[in-house]
């Protein structure tokens, strides 16, 4: 990964599992293989609009595609042997967990080794209010992967998200935004640290949108606390459009951000036109390379010096 003055780097995230079984393909047992199927097709259909969508990106951006091995290893195939032209990531951890759990057991590093990948990816939810027996358990464990990518010379990128707690609820009322804007930075800040104590180390922190840029510039700042080089990117959350062009011109300016991973709001809406058959595979792929693109250029074009990305 190249530093945050030269290539950025953006993600389409499509590693969901356990949630798109269940919100989007309304499955309430287990997939069936022709079930499966759909949903790998699906999600070979995202990463073609993302192919699509290369060719329109500038020198300065890198395009990356975050999938699963469960229902995209053929994704994943494709991607490695792509030869640069898309980052691949993929992630560890088991889905639908409230902590982190690996996806494959204790056969997780063959699982981790055996693609191409260019970032290994784990989903963290923390917050300094939740039990400390849970966190600490949490914390070892992504020390072991941590571990792992450092020895092997493997990239690893924490996704972190600091959901509220019923304490932090009550004390904003109940409103989820005020959360957000008043105490989500804070907690963020605190998480990490707390995680890079007890050894997380990572290449990249993949972390929520902030609504300053001074709570953005702060969390920068302490993905590269005592000498440590790590970058930031900037997740989706399945935000709303406004909230997440917010996020990104916030962000792309300040040294440490080097691009986002956005999924959600790219592909969703397709995706469900495409089930619903309202609309034909082409067009949805039409309008998620189109998606994608509109938050890339959002992102590029809120960059300083982005003279130099034509």
């Amino acid at each position: 990964m190249t530093s945050s003055q030269d290539r950025v780097l953006l993600i389409l995230a499509d590693d969901h599992r356990d949630s798109l079984e269940r919100d989007l393909y309304t499955l309430t047992a287990k997939a069936t293989p022709e079930q499966a199927a759909r949903i790998s097709a699906d999600k070979l259909l995202v990463y073609q609009a993302l192919l699509a969508a290369t060719a329109s990106l500038p020198s300065s951006a890198q395009a990356g595609i975050l999938v699963d091995e469960q229902f995209a290893a053929g994704v994943a195939e494709l991607a490695g042997a792509s030869d640069g032209l898309v980052n691949l990531s993929m992630p560890l951890e088991a889905s639908g967990r409230d902590w982190f759990e690996f996806a494959y057991g204790d056969d997780w590093q063959r699982h981790a080794e055996f693609f191409d990948t260019d970032h290994a990816k784990v989903l963290i939810r923390d917050n300094p209010g939740l039990a400390a027996d849970n966190r600490g358990r949490q914390a070892a464990r992504l020390k072991r992967v941590s571990d792992w990518a450092a020895a092997g010379g493997h990239e690893l990128i924490i996704e972190l998200l600091v959901p509220a707690t019923d304490d932090d609820l009550r004390s904003v009322n109940g409103d989820a935004k005020r959360y957000d804007d008043e105490l989500r930075p804070r907690l963020t800040l605190d998480v990490i640290r707390y995680l890079q104590d007890r050894g997380a180390n990572p290449a990249l922190w993949k972390v929520e949108g902030m609504d300053t840029t001074a709570d953005a510039a702060a969390v920068a700042e302490i993905a590269r606390r005592d000498g440590r080089t790590a970058e930031c990117i900037v997740l989706g959350r399945h935000a709303s459009k406004e909230d997440l062009d917010r996020w990104l011109s916030i962000a792309a300016p300040i040294p440490g951000y080097v691009g986002f991973a956005i999924g959600r709001s790219i592909w969703w809406d397709a995706l469900a036109d495409l089930l619903s058959e309202t609309i034909t595979p082409d067009a949805a792929r039409e309008q998620i390379a189109k998606t994608y693109l509109e938050y890339a250029n959002a992102y590029l074009a809120a960059r300083p010096n982005r003279e130099n990305e034509k």
